[in-house]
């Protein structure tokens, strides 16, 4: 435990801070949004508002892993999760506490809207953990899968990163969703198991996307972290 809490705090002072300050915002931000659902006026089509926000997490644990190996960007997805786990309970304690949103002053409905708000805010015991149990998940998933394609396709290049954060990427957060939704959806919803499989494999699709928009961004961020270290270890 101590040897690990060392190598923790090793890896802290090495990413760069930007880096990890986007993904604690990105998961923080993500499970926020979550709470939003899009109307896409399709009925196969489920997404949320937390994909604005899913597709940064998991592009810098690509560049995490690309940079430092699956095991630190495993270690430091899990730090940031237990970062949002505290921001929860910041939401949790505000939404218990006495007091009136902005929002919620519209005549004859005040009561309505601020309970609303509290309990978005609030969140619930089992999305919290559905959600943590499937974010550590598809973070080993992605992790691993990502530094196992770059053993095969090599690390030099967009084209091997991009092949390597694509792949990762969409399976990951198909395991996400699937994980997610078989815990939430299907236990406390009633969602069927197609429903469950459809919606993970639709979100994971449209997430690929918004990876395939910003991988030449976060290639550019890993090229720069590496020169970095390979002139610091010259020195």
């Amino acid at each position: 435990m101590k040897k690990a809490f060392s190598e923790f705090r090793t890896l802290l002072r090495t990413v760069p801070p930007i880096l990890v300050t986007l993904m604690v915002l990105s998961i923080v931000g993500m499970n926020l949004l979550a709470n939003k659902s899009i109307d896409t006026g399709l009925d196969w089509l489920a997404l949320d508002c937390g994909i604005l926000f899913s597709w940064l997490t998991f592009l810098s644990m690509d560049v995490m892993t690309h940079c430092y190996g699956p095991r630190a960007a495993t270690l430091m997805s899990i730090a940031a999760l237990l970062f949002n786990l505290l921001m929860a309970l910041v939401f949790f304690i505000a939404g218990h506490i006495p007091g009136v949103w902005g929002e919620s002053f519209v005549e004859g409905s005040e009561l309505v809207i601020n309970t609303a708000l509290d309990n978005t805010f609030s969140g619930t015991w089992y999305i919290i953990l559905g959600s943590s149990i499937a974010f550590v998940s598809s973070a080993l998933i992605n992790n691993f899968l990502n530094y196992g394609l770059g053993k095969l396709v090599g690390s030099r290049g967009f084209g091997a990163f991009a092949l390597r954060s694509y792949v990762s990427t969409f399976i990951g957060q198909f395991a996400d969703n699937l994980i997610f939704a078989l815990i939430v959806s299907k236990l406390f919803f009633g969602w069927t198991l197609l429903q469950c499989f459809t919606c993970a494999l639709t979100g994971a699709a449209a997430e690929l996307l918004f990876e395939v928009v910003f991988s030449p961004l976060g290639y550019r961020i890993s090229r720069r972290i590496m020169r970095v270290r390979e002139a610091q270890e010259a020195e």
